[in-house]
C-alpha cells in the first residue's frame, strides 16, 4: 500500500519516538524521490507499507522527512531513494534498493542476507538488512555514569568481546559465549587482574561476510551503522534487546570500576569500492558520505576500498552525533579512533591544519569528560605521533611499541630511544608539554603477533586467511629465541618467558598510559597469524586453560598492574605537563658503572635511578638486553636499609615478582643481572616489615 504520512519535521535524524508515534528524517542532497518503507519481517520480500514522501511538503533543504502516527520501537523500516545514476559524477542512486537509516539505532540481519548479492543493482528487499525503530529511553540506569578516571590511574586492556567468552574452555553457558551476557560472567577476572578500562574491538553493526569465502570478519572493522550494537554479539537475537543487553554490560563494567571505551571506526564502512554492495550512504549521497575521484572512483586512504569524507558537514554532524549517542545514552567513557589521521584530511584527501571534525569533537560539551585516544596514521602513509591536534587526545604510540621491541630483541642504536620511550616520549610530546599520559604505551595490539607470537616467531603465518600470506606487516620487529614456533626445548621456553616478562615490565613501569592485549597475560597464541581479522574460531578466541598453564605470567601482570597503580599515591603527579615532571623528579642516568651511562649503537643495557625530589621512595631500574650477564654498580643509599630488589625478570615466580613490604633486601651494592633480563630495586624504607 502506498501512501503519505503526515509532514513531521527535519529534526532530529533518524527514527525518533514520540507517544502518537514515529517521525523520521534522513539527509540526501540530490535524491529527487523518498520512500520510507516499513516491513513486518526481515526477510519480507516486499514492504508491508511504502510511504512516499512529498517533496513539497516532506522536504526541507536537503532534509527528507515525515511523522507516522502509531509506529514504536521494534518497527522495521528502510529507505528507497530516487535520483541518477552517473557514478563519474558520484550519483549513485537506486530506486530498488531498500538503504539503511544513517541514524538508525537497530539493525535487523535476515538469513537471506548476502554481501555478494548486495552489490548486484536492483530490487533487495527480501535480503537487505533493515533499520530497526528503538526508543533509547526507556532503559533503567539504575543512577550509573561514566566514571571519569584519570589517565594517570588507567590500565587499558583490549579486548574483543566475542573472543573473550567464546571458547568451551570460558564456562560460560552456551547461548552467552561470545557476547555482551557473557562478557559480564567474566567481569570478576578483569577486575581481579587489576584492569581499570577496556577497550572494545568494534561494536557497531558491521558486516561478518566482509572478507574471503568461508571465513568471517571477526575483528568487526567494517561498520554498517555507526548507532547500533552488533546483534551478532548479543544473546539476544533482536536490535532492541541486543542495545538493552550491551548496556547491562556497560553498568555492570561501571559497578566493576571499570571503564568501557569503543573502538570505532569512521573512516571507512563496508559498502567498499564502486564495486562493493550498497547499504545505506552510497545510496542516499554518495558524493556527500565518500571521497572521491574525479572519475567517480573511491579514494581509500583507509586501505579498505573506500574513505569516509569526515569533515564534510553532514558527515560531521554524522559522526559527532553518533558519539553524543553512546556518551548521553549508552554511558560509554571514552573512544579510540580507529586511523585517526583521516579525519584531519579535507573532502579532497590533502591533510589539514584544523580539521573542523576532529576539533568538533575536542570542543563538544557532551564529550568534555570522554577519553579520546587517536590512532594517529592512516594507511596511505599520513603519520602524526606527536602532532596530532588538539589538547586532549591521547595517542597510540606506535614509537613506543617499536622502539621497545627492537630494544628488548637486541638491536643495535636502540638504547637511546628507549631511554625516552621509559619516561613519557618527551622527544615527541615534550614541544606540546603534554601530560605523560598523552602516550598510550603498548607493544602488542589486536593489529599483528600476540606477545607470545612475538617472541615464537620470526614470520608471519596468514595462510588460513586465504590471502596467500600477503596480508598482514612483514615489519614485525620479532624474534623467536632460536626455533620457529612451539617448542618443547626448556631453554627456548625459558628464554621466551623472559623476554614476555621484560616486554610486560616495560610496558607497565613506563611513564604515560600502558595498554595490554586480550591474553597476552596467558600467552595466548594466534600461532603466528599476525592479521588474525577472519578468523572466529580457537585461532582468536581467549582459551582459558592457558590460566593454568601460565599462571606465573598471569601473576606477574597482575603483581606489575597493582605495583602501578599504587606508584601515583607516592612517586609523582602525572597531572602535570611532561616537561614540568621532568624537572621536578631527579633522573639519574648510569651504566654497567655508576654516572657512565652508555647509549651508543653498540649499547644494549640501560640502568636509571628515580629520586622524586618531594618523596620518600627511590627506585633503581637495569634493563639487559644484552645475551650475557651483566654487573652493574648500585649507589650507596646512605640512612637506609639498602636497596630492596621487586622484580627480576631471570628469576622464576615467586622471586621474579616480590611483595613491596616483602621484596629482599640486597647485601651488596653490585647487582649481576642476568642475560636478556629487567630488574627494579626500591628502598627499603623505615617502616618495612620483613
Amino acid at each position: 500500500m502506498i501512501r503519505h504520512g503526515s509532514i513531521g519535521k527535519s529534526y532530529p535524524l533518524g527514527a525518533s519516538v514520540y507517544p502518537d508515534g514515529v517521525n523520521f528524517s534522513v539527509f540526501s542532497r540530490n535524491a529527487t524521490a523518498m520512500e520510507l518503507l516499513l516491513f513486518d519481517d526481515v526477510d519480507a520480500p516486499r514492504p508491508a507499507r511504502i510511504i512516499s514522501l512529498d517533496p513539497k511538503t516532506n522536504r526541507t533543504f536537503y532534509y527528507w522527512y515525515v511523522f507516522v502516527p502509531g509506529l514504536n520501537s521494534g518497527q522495521l523500516y528502510g529507505f528507497r531513494a530516487h535520483g541518477p545514476f552517473e557514478q563519474q559524477k558520484g550519483l549513485c542512486f537506486d530506486p530498488q534498493e531498500v538503504l539503511l537509516d544513517p541514524y538508525g539505532r537497530g539493525v535487523a540481519v535476515g538469513k537471506n542476507y548476502n554481501r555478494a548479492a548486495a552489490a548486484v543493482p536492483g530490487d533487495n528487499a527480501a535480503t537487505a538488512m533493515k533499520s530497526v525503530i528503538v526508543d533509547p529511553c526507556t532503559y533503567d540506569w539504575e543512577d550509573d555514569r561514566p566514571l571519569n578516571r584519570p589517565f594517570s590511574q588507567t590500565v587499558i586492556y583490549e579486548m574483543h568481546v566475542a573472543g573473550f567468552t567464546q571458547h568451551p574452555s570460558s564456562m560460560v553457558s552456551p547461548e552467552k559465549r561470545g557476547t555482551y551476557a557473557g562478557l559480564i560472567e567474566k567481569i570478576p577476572y578483569l577486575k581481579d587482574l587489576g584492569i581499570t578500562a577496556v577497550e572494545l574491538m568494534p561494536v557497531y553493526q558491521f558486516d561478518e561476510q566482509d572478507c574471503p569465502d568461508g571465513l568471517s570478519n571477526y575483528w568487526g572493522y567494517s561498520p554498517i551503522s555507526f548507532f547500533a550494537p552488533h546483534l551478532g554479539l548479543s544473546s539476544i537475537k533482536d536490535p532492541i534487546g541486543a542495545l538493552d543487553e550491551f548496556r547491562d554490560m556497560v553498568k555492570a563494567l561501571h559497578r566493576a570500576g571499570i571503564e568501557v571505551i569503543l573502538d570505532v571506526v569512521y573512516n571507512h564502512t563496508a559498502e567498499g569500492n564502486n564495486t562493493g554492495p550498497t547499504f545505506c550512504f552510497r545510496g542516499l549521497e554518495n558524493s556527500a558520505y565518500y571521497m572521491l575521484e574525479n572519475n567517480g572512483n573511491y579514494r581509500h586512504f583507509s586501505g579498505t576500498g573506500n574513505t569516509f569524507k569526515t569533515n564534510h558537514p553532514i558527515v560531521r554532524r554524522l559522526i559527532v552525533d553518533s558519539l553524543n549517542y553512546w556518551v548521553r545514552d549508552v554511558h560509554i567513557d571514552g573512544f579510540r579512533f580507529d586511523l585517526a589521521s583521516i579525519m584531519s584530511r579535507d573532502e579532497g584527501g590533502q591533510p589539514m591544519e584544523n580539521p573542523p571534525i576532529l576539533w568538533a569533537i575536542e570542543s563538544d560539551p557532551v564529550l568534555a569528560g570522554t577519553k579520546l585516544i587517536a590512532e594517529a596514521w592512516d594507511a596511505a602513509g599520513l603519520y602524526q605521533v606527536g602532532n596530532f591536534i588538539g589538547d586532549r587526545w591521547k595517542e597510540w604510540n606506535g614509537k613506543f611499541r617499536d622502539d621497545v621491541r627492537s630494544f628488548v630483541r637486541g638491536d643495535k642504536g636502540t638504547a637511546s630511544r628507549v631511554v625516552h620511550r621509559l619516561f613519557g616520549s618527551p622527544d615527541i610530546y615534550g614541544h606540546k608539554q603534554r601530560e605523560p599520559e598523552r602516550s598510550i604505551n603498548f607493544v602488542t595490539c589486536h593489529d599483528g603477533f600476540t606477545l607470545n607470537d612475538l617472541v615464537s616467531y620470526n614470520h608471519k603465518h596468514n595462510e588460513a586467511n586465504k590471502e596467500n600470506n600477503q596480508d598482514g606487516a612483514d615489519y614485525n620487529l620479532s624474534w623467536n629465541c632460536g626455533l620457529e614456533g612451539p617448542t618443547g626445548d626448556p631453554a627456548i621456553e625459558k628464554l621466551r618467558k623472559r623476554q614476555i616478562k621484560n616486554f610486560l615490565a616495560i610496558t607497565l613501569l613506563a611513564w604515560g598510559t600502558p595498554m595490554l592485549v586480550m591474553g597476552d597475560e596467558l600467552r595466548r597464541t594466534q600461532r603466528g597469524n599476525n592479521n588474525a581479522y577472519c578468523q572466529n574460531n580457537e585461532l582468536s578466541w581467549f582459551d582459558w586453560t592457558l590460566l593454568e598453564k601460565h599462571s606465573d605470567i598471569h601473576r606477574f601482570v597482575k603483581h606489575l598492574i597493582n605495583f602501578r597503580l599504587g606508584l601515583d599515591n607516592y612517586k609523582i603527579n602525572h597531572g602535570m605537563n611532561l616537561i614540568k615532571l621532568l624537572e621536578s623528579v631527579d633522573i639519574q642516568w648510569h651504566g654497567t658503572k655508576l654516572g657512565k651511562p652508555d647509549w651508543e649503537d653498540h649499547s644494549h643495557s640501560l640502568a636509571f635511578e628515580i629520586k622524586p625530589l618531594s618523596r620518600t621512595y627511590r627506585m633503581y631500574g637495569i634493563i639487559n638486553a644484552y645475551w650475557e650477564p651483566l654487573d652493574f654498580e648500585l649507589p650507596p643509599v646512605p640512612g637506609t636499609k639498602g636497596w630492596c630488589r621487586l622484580i627480576d625478570t631471570s628469576l622464576d615466580p615467586p622471586d621474579d615478582f616480590c611483595e613491596l613490604q616483602a621484596a629482599p633486601l640486597l647485601d651488596s651494592l653490585t647487582y649481576r643481572v642476568g642475560p636478556r633480563s629487567g630488574i627494579f630495586l626500591v628502598i627499603n624504607t623505615p617502616n618495612r616489615t620483613r
